[in-house]
């Protein structure tokens, strides 16, 4: 069952043993296959310098990690769901502060990646000073720090408000059933709002700053504006997260006989294929991270066939232009 159903408590629908089985073999496996992926992202990213040097590569790497990690827990809650249903309420706590730190991060991070475009497009002249290394990691600290802002407030009042026999309880892990005062469901919609408001806010004004450096036609600039409208897309499939419920009511709603069918595919839609995006939108998309995916797999080949210093022996590729 989706963690993230509300309904999926008071129901007492539950799948055959085959369905389950079948179910959660192949979110595993999209999982494993995803994270795969990206983790080849990450090892080429650390290989090379030219990619920790670039704060366009830092912010993209930065979001396929976050990616990582919130793709693994949303399939944990997901095969915990079925396996034994409820679990400790410290754990699914910690849990789901992880999940929560990563769903916001995303976004902050898509609006991070917009910003440094509109800089290198619109004052390249100084986007070496201010686009540094350095200042990149130290974003992304930021990044961490305002998608902490909105749930650390929720502990707290949890502690102060649970008596202490509530944390050794067992419950279904969803965000709504431990944080469950009405002040903090409120506070959640009201800060999702916020945050999605200022990315988009972020987005139209770097894509129309840039849109106007474009009628110079240069083709850097068109590329950072396409770039830009990906993020756009990126960021309606996160928007997913936060309306795959009323989504979810709807189609049950509407296919009464498909509940646990239709809280399966919102599930895939809404946690699992958004984390596709990122390796195939920015990694096999841009030209100097592909190019140097191509020489890992022939130097993956060539340990395969060859001895090593054969494979040492390979000269790095040039520096491409990326895309984005």
């Amino acid at each position: 069952m989706n963690f993230s159903s509300n309904a999926s408590m008071v129901r007492p629908l539950r799948d055959t043993f085959q369905t389950a089985v079948t179910k959660n073999v192949v979110v595993v496996a999209l999982c494993l296959s995803i994270n795969y992926i990206n983790g080849t992202l990450v090892h080429t990213f650390f290989r090379h310098r030219i990619f920790s040097e670039n704060p366009r590569y830092i912010l993209f790497i930065h979001m396929v990690l976050n990616d990582m990690i919130q793709l693994t827990i949303a399939v944990l809650l997901h095969v915990i769901s079925y396996a034994v249903f409820t679990i400790n309420v410290s754990l699914c706590c910690f849990l789901l502060m992880i999940a929560v730190f990563t769903t916001l991060n995303t976004p902050l991070n898509l609006a991070s990646m917009a910003i440094e475009r509109y800089i290198a497009i619109c004052n390249p002249l100084r986007h070496a000073q201010i686009c540094t290394a350095r200042r990149t990691y130290s974003l992304i600290g930021i990044i961490w720090l305002m998608g902490a802002i909105p749930i650390l407030p929720d502990l707290f009042i949890l502690l102060a408000t649970e008596p202490l026999a509530f944390f050794h309880s067992r419950i279904f892990c969803q965000r709504d059933s431990v944080f469950r005062h009405p002040y903090l469901v409120e506070k959640k919609n009201i800060s999702h709002m916020v945050y999605l408001s200022f990315v988009w806010l972020t987005l139209v004004y770097t894509y129309f700053r840039i849109m106007f450096a474009a009628k110079a036609a240069k083709s850097d600039a068109r590329k950072a504006r396409n770039t830009i409208l990906l993020h756009g897309v990126q960021l309606l499939m996160c928007m997913f997260t936060y309306i795959g419920p009323l989504l979810e009511g709807l189609l049950v709603y509407l296919f009464p006989m498909l509940v646990l069918e239709m809280r399966f595919t919102i599930y895939v839609i809404v946690h699992i294929l958004p984390r596709l995006v990122s390796p195939v939108v920015y990694g096999l998309r841009d030209q100097t991270f592909c190019k140097y995916l191509k020489n890992y797999y022939v130097c993956s080949n060539c340990n395969m066939s060859q001895a090593p210093q054969n494979v040492t022996s390979l000269k790095p590729l040039p520096q491409v232009k990326p895309l984005f």
